[in-house]
């Protein structure tokens, strides 16, 4: 694969409902880690805890004397070969277990007037961190629907209350990623 091609890709979180979805643009040149970071980024997430990427029988994962996966560091997006419809893994935060199904959903040609990474879409809030996994998110969405109920009233006062489950920013998005990630334009 060329180095100046761009990669869409589609992450979607599994195991929530409503469904919690992103997609983007990146350059192939991308190392997994900075991929982690990217998805950090247009996720929600707060990078606190340790990921990996699992493609077919190889995982990818931050440098660590215990890791037994392969330096994501080492690896770029590129190297892998992967075509339009080849689905992958990434996996945030083991307690809390959050498992993304990337989609490579396409490849093109990188353009001169486009800033990578770049989100171009997306549906929902990601879950607030160390919530507890999936079932822990599910209870969090109950107790938004029920905020009266005692059960529900630990949740709540836990709970950021600007957090809004049903909303995402895609220009708030990229304003995060031209931040953290974009190189500056030669004028």
């Amino acid at each position: 694969m060329a180095v100046n091609h761009v990669y869409q890709l589609k992450i979607k979180l599994l195991d929530t409902q409503p469904s919690v979805w992103r997609r983007l643009r990146v350059r192939g040149s991308v190392t997994f880690a900075k991929l982690h970071s990217v998805l950090q980024d247009v996720m929600g997430w707060d990078d606190k805890h340790l990921y990996h990427f699992q493609i077919g029988d190889r995982a990818f994962e931050a440098p660590d004397p215990e890791a037994s996966g392969e330096n994501a560091r080492r690896h770029r997006l590129r190297s892998l070969d992967l075509e339009p419809g080849y689905k992958f893994l990434y996996v945030y935060d083991p307690g809390d277990d959050w498992h993304h199904e990337v989609t490579v959903e396409g490849l093109s040609a990188l353009l001169p007037d486009e800033d990578y990474p770049i989100c171009i879409d997306g549906e929902n809030a990601c879950p607030p961190e160390d919530c507890g996994g999936p079932a822990g998110y599910a209870e969090i969405l109950l107790a938004l629907e029920s905020p009266d109920d005692p059960a529900f009233r630990e949740r709540l006062e836990w709970l950021d209350p600007s957090f809004r489950p049903a909303t995402f920013d895609v220009r708030a998005t990229n304003r995060i990623l031209q931040l953290a990630h974009r190189r500056k334009r030669a004028v």
